[in-house]
């Protein structure tokens, strides 16, 4: 069976577009964008059935799944529209706009028969896994304190460059008023993965608008944020800033060890890194290491649709959850609980750095799940939650999870052999279907942890 899928905005929405349609187990049944000869010539491009100009067209097509790539204010509004249409909904960061918008998500998702998952795609940078294994290893003892940043110099993204279906040159984008720190998901998010953690409390400080007040941006954004863990963690992001080239950058500190990335390699890649672990007491100082910006193993159409081979294993784990009708890589809870420190660290900034509650999405299994690479011996850290918070502050609890009644069978697909399965680093079979994340990716290779 095929999962039939659309894609609405093709400035971003190209790549994942290009990765569809290398999936042998989706069809690219439709592209949608304002500029309808973008769409044309990438339907043609890409082999797609179908080109519109708008969501509303995609959602009146017998369409499987969308892919929401259009601009951040649009994101809730379209999502919700996907799932009153009975569209599972793949939406790229962040998840929503507003407190108000996050809470009509969560309805949305709540009463639809389709399933939401959170497009990001920072989470499958092979360095962002990388961190996770070690982390989650108990390399660094108990995570203390963390820092991330976001740095990357987008003031043409503010100002349309030509005239176009969407309005004048010169006019601001959407990108012009955005606050920065709003946009944290990038980096925030993975981290609160590796801690299995959520944010509590958000304070926010901003630095005005002085590089460009011909846009009237924010230069940059900072949201220190306390985790329900009692972890601090510092989030900087900026789009207007004299600083190349853009960067990700990550710090971690724990009793026993530090992890830090490069504020100067490439985005993918933050390379070089430097891991200290205080139990080597023989070396002076942190060890160094590069991370290739593809995943080992990774098969060519891997690299379609950009940003090394993340955005492959990213739709990948998509695909897979629809058609293995399994809770989404992240689900709308997680990707709120990536989304709304961001929105409570400017709302801070606004109330004279004010400290904000973190609203709480309701019980989350992904929290207080058993790591994928636990440290031998030790349980679930004492003071992470296991379920929601309760009060005036909390959205609403989590749902059991419920899908669309089955996929249209397209065509007939042969059964796979073993043939088909990776290899694990120690040589054993891995049952992991070829599109899951390489086996060399994780510390071992179990069934339990692949699936």
């Amino acid at each position: 069976m095929a999962l039939r899928v659309g894609v609405v905005g093709l400035y971003r929405g190209a790549g994942p577009a290009a990765v569809f349609a290398h999936h042998r187990e989706c069809e690219l049944y439709a592209v949608a964008d304002h500029n309808l000869d973008k769409a044309q010539a990438m339907a043609a491009t890409l082999g797609a059935a179908h080109a519109v100009e708008s969501l509303e067209q995609l959602l009146e097509l017998d369409l499987d799944a969308i892919y929401i790539a259009t601009p951040l204010p649009l994101h809730a509004e379209q999502s919700i529209a996907c799932l009153d249409a009975g569209k599972h909904c793949f939406c790229e960061v962040p998840a929503v706009y507003s407190l108000e918008e996050a809470r009509a998500l969560v309805a949305a998702v709540r009463r639809s028969s389709a399933s939401y998952a959170f497009a990001e795609n920072m989470a499958y940078f092979p360095w962002v896994q990388t961190y996770r294994q070690i982390v989650e290893g108990g390399e660094l003892g108990e995570i203390i304190y963390a820092e991330c940043e976001y740095v990357h110099p987008y003031e043409q993204g503010m100002v349309r460059q030509a005239d176009s279906v969407g309005g004048k040159k010169g006019e601001l984008t959407w990108r012009a008023g955005m606050p920065p720190i709003v946009y944290c998901t990038h980096d925030l998010g993975p981290l609160l993965q590796m801690l299995h953690d959520r944010c509590v409390t958000a304070v926010g400080m901003h630095t005005g608008n002085r590089r460009r007040p011909d846009i009237g941006c924010i230069d940059m954004e900072v949201g220190l944020f306390k985790t329900a863990g009692d972890v601090t963690i510092k989030v900087l992001c900026s789009f207007s800033v004299a600083k190349e080239p853009p960067h990700h950058w990550a710090c971690i500190y724990g009793t026993r060890g530090h992890l830090e990335s490069s504020r100067s390699g490439s985005v993918v890649t933050a390379s070089p890194h430097q891991l200290y672990r205080e139990r080597y007491d023989k070396l002076s100082g942190p060890m160094r290491f590069d991370v290739d910006a593809n995943h080992p193993g990774a098969p060519p159409e891997a690299f379609a649709g950009g940003h090394g081979s993340s955005e492959y294993y990213m739709v990948d784990e998509f695909v897979r959850s629809i058609i293995d009708d399994t809770d989404p890589p992240i689900d709308v809870y997680e990707a709120l609980d990536m989304t709304l420190p961001g929105l409570c660290a400017h709302r801070s900034a606004q109330q004279d750095s004010a400290p904000v509650e973190v609203p709480d999405t309701g019980p989350r299994s992904r929290i207080a799940r058993p790591s994928r690479c636990p440290t031998p011996g030790s349980g679930s850290r004492a003071g992470r939650p296991s379920g929601g918070v309760d009060g005036d502050h909390a959205l609403l609890p989590k749902h059991p999870s419920h899908r669309a009644g089955g996929l249209r069978p397209e065509r007939d697909e042969p059964a796979r052999s073993t043939s088909d399965a990776t290899q694990s680093p120690d040589g054993a079979l891995c049952p992991c279907r070829p599109y899951r994340l390489p086996s060399s990716a994780l510390p071992s290779c179990r069934p339990e942890q692949c699936r």
